[in-house]
């Protein structure tokens, strides 16, 4: 697959999680919403981690760095995605208007 292919898809598949936890917004607070999400989304790696180790023992030995890979992770797509919010504030409320939080 095409690198852009796959950053499309990626992106599609990112954004139907996002419009997911937008519809929930209509009857849970953002935050709610926001907790469920990233307790979802760790609850899912959890099983990565473990679906991809040969044994327990070899997920035992590798937790550390399965909870540093997952915490980078997530640390630059927050802060990437935190910074076009800092350049694009104003462009992104006035397209979404009560859409994506």
């Amino acid at each position: 697959m095409k690198d852009d292919e796959f950053e499309k898809q990626f992106l599609q598949r990112a954004d139907q999680f996002i419009n997911l936890a937008n519809e929930q917004t209509q009857a849970s607070s953002s935050g709610e919403v926001s907790s469920s999400f990233l307790y979802a989304a760790a609850r899912f790696n959890a099983f990565i981690a473990a679906a991809t180790a040969r044994n327990i023992d070899e997920l035992k030995k590798n937790k550390e760095d399965a909870i540093q890979y997952f915490a980078n992770q997530y640390k630059e797509a927050f802060v990437e995605n935190l910074e076009d919010w800092i350049a694009n504030y104003d462009k992104h409320l006035n397209s979404q208007g009560s859409g994506e939080k």
